[in-house]
């Protein structure tokens, strides 16, 4: 696959992580366990076939709702997850980002989020994004108090506000907005995620479930992304 017709970002709802656990009459924390080991395996791929960017759906400021065991293991992934990482002496040269509002969780969680980006900032190869305690409006409703501010402290004009300085003040400034949305778990809709920035996304909708997303899978999915005719709201 040449590298010039890959996406340069791709987004994933990580969905179906409970339905699997489900089916197969495991606890859902296994569920949610598998569907952390399969983003180290998609992660390092992607990184592989040099995508610049992935950015995954792992926990919704709705997901608050769901039962305290549930919430409290989905914290206990995260922990581990990055604290595998920041022990991990071959990172693949992959930088890690955490968007949302990491102020809602544990502090020990909150100090290791930041070891963890600090650790990897200068990496350049993969920019993977976990979107953690993240939700879409809310992303919106903080870049617009940011730009508010500064209006009100007059660094800024009402003039100077545009698509450009919106896209600034968000967890995703500075980066391509996504080529390709991919959501496993045969749900067709983008449950609040990256509202601004799927704009002129490409959507991949797939009956699998997360944890038995493969590299092939992303391979096929790369490859439908190829073929579309991408128009922009163009001709």
């Amino acid at each position: 696959m040449e590298e010039n017709l890959l996406p340069k970002h791709i987004a994933i709802i990580m969905d179906g992580n409970r339905r699997w656990a489900k089916e197969k009459g495991l606890d859902t924390k296994l569920g949610h366990k598998e569907g952390a080991e399969n983003l180290k395996r998609i992660a390092k791929y992607a990184n592989k076939i040099g995508i610049k960017y992935l950015t995954v759906y792992a926990f919704s400021t709705e997901n608050w709702k769901r039962t305290k065991e549930e919430v409290g293991a989905l914290m206990l992934l995260l922990q581990k997850y990055v604290e595998e990482f920041l022990n991990d002496k071959n990172l693949d040269n992959i930088k890690l980002n955490i968007l949302g509002d990491i102020s809602k969780l544990d502090v020990s969680l909150q100090k290791s989020i930041e070891k963890i980006v600090n650790k990897t900032k200068e990496n350049t190869g993969l920019t993977l994004n976990i979107a953690f305690n993240y939700g879409g409006r809310d992303e919106i409703v903080k870049a617009i108090k940011k730009i508010a501010k500064k209006v009100e402290e007059k660094e800024i004009s009402i003039d100077d506000i545009n698509e450009d300085l919106v896209s600034n003040n968000l967890y995703t400034a500075g980066q391509p907005e996504p080529d390709l949305l991919i959501r496993p778990g045969g749900e067709q809709r983008i449950s609040n995620y990256l509202l601004w920035q799927l704009a002129y996304t490409e959507f991949l909708f797939t009956q699998k479930y997360w944890p038995d997303f493969s590299e092939s899978d992303l391979d096929e999915a790369i490859s439908i992304f190829i073929k579309r005719n991408r128009k922009f709201g163009g001709k």
